[in-house]
C-alpha cells in the first residue's frame, strides 16, 4: 500500500494506539485526535518507543469531537485521504450509568467528524461499530443484516452511527465502512476502572492475587478477538476499493466462555511463576449483557479478504506473555 495520510480519532486508546503503530511502521503519516477520556499518554509513549524515527510522521491534537475544532483540522487536512474514527465512550455499564455522556461522545462526536470528512472530500471514512448492535437477537452466528433491538444506551449509539453512515452514503454518495468489533483484547488495553474489559482486568487481578468477579455462571460466551486481527481488518478496509456503505463483523468466528478465559489466564500466569489462589467470585448477570455471542465473518472474508490469524486462546497466551515482558 502506497504511503497515505490519515486522520485517526481515538489515537491514544487501546485499538487506536495499536493502529497508529501499524500505520507508522508502514510509512504513513497520521494526524491523531484524542481527548484522553479513555486513552492515555502512556499508550502514545509506548508507540513512540517502538517506531523510532518514524514517530516524526505523527502529529497529535488533544480534542473532544463533540465540540470539534474545525480550524485545527482544516490547518492539517492537506493531503489527508482517509479518516479512521475509533474514538468513543465504550462499555455497556458506563452507558447505563451515564447515557448523556455516551450520547454526546458516540453520536454527536461521530456526526461531527463524519460530516467534516464528507465536506472535505476525504476518499473514505472507516469507523468502529460494535457487536452490541445485535441486541436482543439471540440467533447465532451474528450476521450483519440481522440485528435486534438495542439493550443499552451504548448499543443504541453504535446503531445510530451505522444509520448515519448509511444515510450519508444514500444522500451524499459518501463511502463509509463500519467494522463491528467483537470483544477485542490485547496490549495497551486499560485494566483499571469500573468499566475495564474483563481480560485485562482479570489479568491484573490474578497477578496481584485479588478476587475476580464473573457475572453469571461463567458459561456466558463471547467471540473474543485478539488486537492484531482487528488491526488487520482495518488495514484491509483501508485498501479496499469499495465506494458504498458496508458493515463488516470483525471477530474470530468462535465462542469462548468466561470460565475458559479465566482459567487460561490463570494457567498462562503459572508459567511465569504466578500462582493464583483465589476462588472465582460468581455474581448476578448485569443489565444489558447478552448470554452468547459469535460472529459470522463470511462477508469480511469474501469482500475484504479478512482471515483472523490468531485464535482466542492463542491471543490470551500472547497477551499474557507481552504483559509479563513489558512489566
Amino acid at each position: 500500500m502506497r504511503a497515505q495520510k490519515f486522520f485517526l480519532t481515538g489515537v491514544a486508546g487501546f485499538i487506536g494506539s495499536n493502529l497508529l503503530e501499524a500505520l507508522l511502521e508502514e510509512g504513513h503519516e497520521v494526524i491523531g485526535l484524542d481527548n484522553f477520556s479513555t486513552g492515555s499518554q502512556i499508550n502514545l509513549d509506548h508507540v513512540k518507543g517502538k517506531v523510532g524515527e518514524k514517530w516524526k510522521n505523527f502529529k497529535f491534537f488533544e480534542m473532544d469531537l463533540a465540540s470539534l475544532k474545525e480550524d485545527v483540522l482544516n490547518d492539517n487536512s492537506s493531503g489527508v485521504t482517509c479518516c479512521i474514527h475509533l474514538a468513543a465512550l465504550g462499555s455497556v455499564p458506563r452507558s447505563i450509568d451515564n447515557p448523556i455522556n455516551t450520547n454526546n461522545a458516540n453520536i454527536q462526536g461521530f456526526l461531527n467528524i463524519l460530516d467534516f470528512a464528507r465536506r472535505h472530500k476525504l476518499n473514505k471514512f472507516i469507523f468502529a461499530s460494535s457487536s452490541s448492535v445485535y441486541g436482543d437477537n439471540s440467533n447465532l452466528p451474528k450476521i450483519e443484516n440481522h440485528i435486534g433491538n438495542p439493550l443499552s444506551p451504548y448499543a443504541l449509539t453504535k446503531r445510530v452511527d451505522e444509520m448515519y453512515a448509511e444515510v450519508f452514503h444514500k444522500v451524499y454518495n459518501y463511502p463509509t465502512i463500519g467494522l463491528r468489533f467483537f470483544n477485542v483484547f490485547g496490549p495497551r488495553q486499560n485494566p483499571d476502572g469500573d468499566y475495564a474489559a474483563v481480560i485485562p482486568r482479570w489479568l491484573k487481578a490474578m497477578k496481584e492475587n485479588t478476587e475476580i468477579n464473573i457475572y453469571g455462571d461463567g458459561e456466558t460466551t463471547r467471540d473474543f478477538c485478539y488486537i492484531q486481527n482487528a488491526i488487520e481488518a482495518i488495514m484491509l478496509a483501508i485498501k479496499t476499493e469499495l465506494k458504498t456503505h458496508e458493515i463488516f463483523n470483525v471477530a474470530v468466528g468462535a465462542q469462548t466462555s468466561l470460565n475458559t478465559i479465566a482459567n487460561t489466564i490463570k494457567k498462562e500466569l503459572s508459567i511465569y511463576g504466578i500462582k493464583y489462589s483465589k476462588e472465582f467470585n460468581y455474581m448476578d448477570f448485569r443489565a444489558g449483557d447478552v448470554r452468547a455471542s459469535e460472529a459470522d465473518i463470511t462477508k469480511a472474508k469474501n469482500t475484504l479478504g479478512y482471515v483472523p490469524k490468531i485464535k482466542c486462546l492463542d491471543g490470551i497466551k500472547q497477551y499474557v506473555k507481552d504483559n509479563m515482558l513489558r512489566k
